[in-house]
Protein backbone atom coordinates (compact mmCIF):
# COMPACT_ATOMS: atom_id res chain seq x y z
CA UNK A 1 0.00 0.00 0.00
CA UNK A 2 1.47 3.37 -0.97
CA UNK A 3 2.42 5.74 1.82
CA UNK A 4 1.03 9.25 1.87
CA UNK A 5 3.83 11.67 2.79
CA UNK A 6 3.11 15.37 3.11
CA UNK A 7 4.40 16.13 -0.38
CA UNK A 8 3.27 19.42 -1.86
CA UNK A 9 2.84 19.95 -5.61
CA UNK A 10 5.90 21.44 -7.29
CA UNK A 11 4.02 24.51 -8.45
CA UNK A 12 0.55 25.75 -7.68
CA UNK A 13 -0.88 26.02 -11.15
CA UNK A 14 -2.65 29.26 -11.99
CA UNK A 15 -5.90 29.37 -13.88
CA UNK A 16 -4.87 29.06 -17.53
CA UNK A 17 -6.83 30.62 -20.36
CA UNK A 18 -5.58 27.79 -22.58
CA UNK A 19 -6.38 24.33 -21.18
CA UNK A 20 -3.95 22.73 -23.64
CA UNK A 21 -0.41 22.18 -22.33
CA UNK A 22 1.09 20.42 -25.38
CA UNK A 23 0.23 20.89 -29.05
CA UNK A 24 1.71 18.63 -31.70
CA UNK A 25 0.90 19.98 -35.16
CA UNK A 26 1.75 18.22 -38.41
CA UNK A 27 5.00 16.65 -37.17
CA UNK A 28 6.95 14.72 -39.80
CA UNK A 29 10.26 12.91 -39.31
CA UNK A 30 12.24 11.02 -41.94
CA UNK A 31 15.39 8.96 -41.58
CA UNK A 32 16.69 8.78 -45.12
CA UNK A 33 13.91 7.10 -47.09
CA UNK A 34 12.08 5.89 -43.99
CA UNK A 35 9.08 7.94 -42.85
CA UNK A 36 8.92 7.64 -39.06
CA UNK A 37 6.20 10.27 -38.55
CA UNK A 38 3.90 11.64 -41.21
CA UNK A 39 1.93 14.77 -40.32
CA UNK A 40 0.96 13.73 -36.78
CA UNK A 41 -1.20 16.16 -34.80
CA UNK A 42 -2.88 15.98 -31.38
CA UNK A 43 -3.20 17.96 -28.16
CA UNK A 44 -2.65 17.15 -24.49
CA UNK A 45 -4.75 19.07 -21.98
CA UNK A 46 -3.41 20.07 -18.56
CA UNK A 47 -3.85 17.52 -15.82
CA UNK A 48 -4.72 14.63 -18.12
CA UNK A 49 -3.10 11.25 -18.70
CA UNK A 50 -2.74 10.61 -22.43
CA UNK A 51 -1.71 7.22 -23.78
CA UNK A 52 0.18 6.92 -27.06
CA UNK A 53 -0.27 3.45 -28.55
CA UNK A 54 0.57 1.59 -31.72
CA UNK A 55 2.40 -1.53 -32.95
CA UNK A 56 6.19 -1.72 -32.98
CA UNK A 57 7.58 0.78 -35.48
CA UNK A 58 4.48 3.00 -35.34
CA UNK A 59 6.54 6.09 -34.42
CA UNK A 60 5.70 6.41 -30.73
CA UNK A 61 9.22 6.76 -29.34
CA UNK A 62 10.21 8.95 -32.29
CA UNK A 63 7.43 11.32 -31.28
CA UNK A 64 8.65 11.26 -27.68
CA UNK A 65 12.14 12.08 -28.88
CA UNK A 66 10.77 15.05 -30.82
CA UNK A 67 8.95 16.40 -27.76
CA UNK A 68 12.07 16.01 -25.61
CA UNK A 69 14.16 17.50 -28.46
CA UNK A 70 16.40 14.47 -28.96
CA UNK A 71 15.27 14.33 -32.61
CA UNK A 72 14.76 17.15 -35.08
CA UNK A 73 11.54 17.40 -37.10
CA UNK A 74 11.51 17.97 -40.85
CA UNK A 75 8.07 19.57 -40.68
CA UNK A 76 5.49 20.67 -38.16
CA UNK A 77 5.36 22.51 -34.87
CA UNK A 78 5.30 21.59 -31.18
CA UNK A 79 4.01 24.11 -28.65
CA UNK A 80 4.50 23.57 -24.92
CA UNK A 81 2.77 25.83 -22.41
CA UNK A 82 2.50 28.53 -25.05
CA UNK A 83 6.17 28.37 -26.12
CA UNK A 84 7.56 27.15 -29.43
CA UNK A 85 9.31 24.03 -28.18
CA UNK A 86 11.34 23.57 -31.35
CA UNK A 87 12.99 26.95 -30.73
CA UNK A 88 14.13 25.94 -27.24
CA UNK A 89 17.72 24.67 -26.92
CA UNK A 90 17.92 20.96 -26.15
CA UNK A 91 19.64 21.56 -22.82
CA UNK A 92 16.81 23.86 -21.69
CA UNK A 93 13.94 21.39 -22.17
CA UNK A 94 14.06 20.01 -18.61
CA UNK A 95 14.08 23.49 -17.08
CA UNK A 96 11.10 24.40 -19.27
CA UNK A 97 9.08 21.73 -17.47
CA UNK A 98 9.40 18.45 -19.40
CA UNK A 99 10.67 15.29 -17.69
CA UNK A 100 10.91 11.79 -19.10
CA UNK A 101 11.86 8.20 -18.52
CA UNK A 102 13.32 5.87 -21.16
CA UNK A 103 12.65 2.37 -22.50
CA UNK A 104 16.15 1.35 -21.46
CA UNK A 105 17.06 2.48 -17.96
CA UNK A 106 19.70 5.22 -17.97
CA UNK A 107 20.72 5.32 -14.32
CA UNK A 108 24.14 5.64 -12.68
CA UNK A 109 24.60 2.09 -11.41
CA UNK A 110 27.42 2.74 -8.95
CA UNK A 111 25.61 5.69 -7.34
CA UNK A 112 23.00 5.39 -4.61
CA UNK A 113 19.28 5.78 -5.16
CA UNK A 114 19.42 9.13 -3.37
CA UNK A 115 22.26 10.40 -5.56
CA UNK A 116 20.48 9.33 -8.75
CA UNK A 117 17.32 11.17 -7.75
CA UNK A 118 19.29 14.27 -6.77
CA UNK A 119 20.88 14.35 -10.23
CA UNK A 120 17.39 14.81 -11.69
CA UNK A 121 17.06 18.18 -9.95
CA UNK A 122 20.13 19.67 -11.63
CA UNK A 123 18.01 21.79 -14.00
CA UNK A 124 16.45 23.56 -10.97
CA UNK A 125 19.73 24.66 -9.40
CA UNK A 126 21.45 28.01 -10.02
CA UNK A 127 24.93 27.76 -8.53
CA UNK A 128 27.76 27.03 -10.94
CA UNK A 129 30.92 24.94 -10.89
CA UNK A 130 33.01 27.39 -8.86
CA UNK A 131 30.36 27.87 -6.16
CA UNK A 132 30.01 24.13 -5.75
CA UNK A 133 33.75 23.49 -5.79
CA UNK A 134 34.29 26.09 -3.07
CA UNK A 135 31.20 25.02 -1.09
CA UNK A 136 29.85 28.54 -1.05
CA UNK A 137 26.74 29.30 1.00
CA UNK A 138 24.37 29.42 -1.94
CA UNK A 139 25.61 26.08 -3.32
CA UNK A 140 25.34 24.45 0.12
CA UNK A 141 21.76 25.70 0.48
CA UNK A 142 20.80 24.32 -2.92
CA UNK A 143 22.38 20.99 -2.04
CA UNK A 144 20.31 20.72 1.15
CA UNK A 145 17.11 21.65 -0.71
CA UNK A 146 17.88 19.15 -3.47
CA UNK A 147 18.50 16.35 -0.98
CA UNK A 148 15.33 17.18 0.96
CA UNK A 149 13.19 17.08 -2.18
CA UNK A 150 14.85 13.87 -3.36
CA UNK A 151 14.08 12.21 -0.04
CA UNK A 152 10.43 13.28 -0.28
CA UNK A 153 10.18 11.65 -3.71
CA UNK A 154 11.96 8.54 -2.45
CA UNK A 155 9.31 8.26 0.28
CA UNK A 156 6.51 8.84 -2.22
CA UNK A 157 7.78 6.00 -4.42
CA UNK A 158 8.41 3.72 -1.42
CA UNK A 159 12.19 3.61 -1.89
CA UNK A 160 13.23 4.55 1.67
CA UNK A 161 14.61 1.08 2.42
CA UNK A 162 17.06 1.30 -0.50
CA UNK A 163 17.81 5.04 -0.48
CA UNK A 164 21.52 4.51 0.23
CA UNK A 165 21.92 1.34 -1.87
CA UNK A 166 23.74 1.39 -5.21
CA UNK A 167 21.22 1.26 -8.05
CA UNK A 168 23.00 -1.60 -9.84
CA UNK A 169 22.21 -3.95 -6.93
CA UNK A 170 18.44 -3.39 -7.13
CA UNK A 171 15.73 -5.44 -8.91
CA UNK A 172 14.54 -4.15 -12.26
CA UNK A 173 11.14 -3.01 -11.02
CA UNK A 174 12.75 -1.01 -8.22
CA UNK A 175 15.14 0.65 -10.66
CA UNK A 176 12.12 1.68 -12.73
CA UNK A 177 10.79 3.57 -9.72
CA UNK A 178 14.18 5.19 -9.18
CA UNK A 179 14.13 6.50 -12.75
CA UNK A 180 10.61 7.81 -12.22
CA UNK A 181 11.71 9.59 -9.03
CA UNK A 182 14.62 11.14 -10.90
CA UNK A 183 12.28 12.44 -13.64
CA UNK A 184 10.00 13.93 -10.97
CA UNK A 185 12.93 15.65 -9.27
CA UNK A 186 13.15 18.09 -12.18
CA UNK A 187 9.68 19.45 -11.26
CA UNK A 188 8.07 18.74 -14.63
CA UNK A 189 4.73 20.07 -15.77
CA UNK A 190 4.66 17.31 -18.42
CA UNK A 191 5.93 13.82 -17.58
CA UNK A 192 6.82 11.58 -20.53
CA UNK A 193 6.78 7.87 -19.64
CA UNK A 194 8.34 5.64 -22.31
CA UNK A 195 7.07 2.07 -21.80
CA UNK A 196 7.03 2.24 -17.98
CA UNK A 197 5.51 -1.27 -17.67
CA UNK A 198 8.22 -2.97 -19.75
CA UNK A 199 9.79 -5.82 -17.78
CA UNK A 200 7.32 -5.60 -14.88
CA UNK A 201 5.23 -8.51 -13.62
CA UNK A 202 1.44 -8.45 -13.30
CA UNK A 203 1.37 -7.14 -9.73
CA UNK A 204 3.99 -4.49 -10.51
CA UNK A 205 1.98 -3.27 -13.52
CA UNK A 206 -1.15 -2.92 -11.36
CA UNK A 207 0.83 -0.94 -8.80
CA UNK A 208 2.32 1.23 -11.55
CA UNK A 209 -1.14 2.22 -12.75
CA UNK A 210 -2.14 3.35 -9.28
CA UNK A 211 1.17 5.16 -8.87
CA UNK A 212 0.89 7.13 -12.13
CA UNK A 213 -2.58 8.34 -11.22
CA UNK A 214 -1.48 9.20 -7.70
CA UNK A 215 1.50 11.30 -8.77
CA UNK A 216 -0.62 13.01 -11.45
CA UNK A 217 -3.16 14.05 -8.83
CA UNK A 218 -0.80 14.88 -5.97
CA UNK A 219 1.89 16.68 -7.97
CA UNK A 220 -0.47 18.44 -10.39
CA UNK A 221 1.14 16.84 -13.46
CA UNK A 222 0.17 16.10 -17.02
CA UNK A 223 1.29 12.68 -18.27
CA UNK A 224 1.98 11.40 -21.78
CA UNK A 225 2.91 7.74 -21.92
CA UNK A 226 3.97 5.28 -24.58
CA UNK A 227 2.99 1.77 -23.61
CA UNK A 228 2.30 -1.64 -25.17
CA UNK A 229 0.45 -2.97 -22.13
CA UNK A 230 -3.13 -2.28 -23.22
CA UNK A 231 -4.64 -3.01 -19.83
CA UNK A 232 -2.49 -0.29 -18.26
CA UNK A 233 -3.08 2.30 -21.00
CA UNK A 234 -6.82 1.78 -21.20
CA UNK A 235 -7.15 1.64 -17.43
CA UNK A 236 -5.48 4.94 -16.53
CA UNK A 237 -5.67 7.16 -19.63
CA UNK A 238 -8.17 9.98 -20.06
CA UNK A 239 -7.32 10.16 -23.77
CA UNK A 240 -5.62 7.76 -26.18
CA UNK A 241 -3.82 8.54 -29.46
CA UNK A 242 -3.12 5.61 -31.79
CA UNK A 243 -0.35 5.60 -34.40
CA UNK A 244 0.48 3.16 -37.18
CA UNK A 245 3.27 3.49 -39.74
CA UNK A 246 3.93 7.03 -38.54
CA UNK A 247 0.37 8.27 -38.97
CA UNK A 248 -2.38 8.96 -36.46
CA UNK A 249 -5.19 6.48 -37.00
CA UNK A 250 -7.43 7.24 -34.00
CA UNK A 251 -7.86 9.61 -31.06
CA UNK A 252 -10.41 9.74 -28.26
CA UNK A 253 -11.36 8.06 -25.02
CA UNK A 254 -9.97 4.56 -24.34
CA UNK A 255 -13.32 2.99 -25.22
CA UNK A 256 -13.62 4.95 -28.46
CA UNK A 257 -10.08 4.19 -29.64
CA UNK A 258 -10.00 0.52 -28.69
CA UNK A 259 -13.17 -0.15 -30.71
CA UNK A 260 -11.93 1.59 -33.88
CA UNK A 261 -11.54 -0.89 -36.78
CA UNK A 262 -8.26 0.78 -37.86
CA UNK A 263 -6.78 0.26 -34.39
CA UNK A 264 -7.96 -3.34 -34.14
CA UNK A 265 -6.54 -4.10 -37.59
CA UNK A 266 -3.20 -2.48 -36.70
CA UNK A 267 -2.84 -4.77 -33.69
CA UNK A 268 -4.55 -7.96 -34.83
CA UNK A 269 -4.25 -7.77 -38.61
CA UNK A 270 -8.02 -7.96 -39.03
CA UNK A 271 -10.94 -5.65 -38.43
CA UNK A 272 -13.08 -8.62 -37.35
CA UNK A 273 -13.36 -9.18 -33.60
CA UNK A 274 -15.26 -11.67 -31.52
CA UNK A 275 -18.55 -10.48 -30.01
CA UNK A 276 -18.25 -8.94 -26.59
CA UNK A 277 -18.58 -5.75 -24.64
CA UNK A 278 -17.15 -2.61 -26.24
CA UNK A 279 -14.25 -0.54 -24.95
CA UNK A 280 -10.84 -1.68 -23.77
CA UNK A 281 -11.76 -5.36 -24.08
CA UNK A 282 -11.76 -5.07 -27.86
CA UNK A 283 -7.96 -5.23 -27.78
CA UNK A 284 -7.63 -7.54 -24.78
Amino acid sequence: MMRAPALEPFVVSPVHADPVLLRVEGISVRFGGIVALDGVSFTVERGRIVGLIGPNGAGKTTLFNCVSRLYACQAGRITFDGADLLAVPQHAVAALGIGRTFQNLALFGSMSVLANVMVGRHSRTKSGFVANALHLKRAAGEWRATEARARELITLLELDAVAEAPVAALPFGTRKRVELARALAGEPKLLLLDEPASGLNHDEVAGLGRLVRDIRDRLDLTVLLVEHHMGLVMGISDQVVALNFGRKIAEGTPAEVSSQPAVIEAYLGSAVVAPGPPGARALA
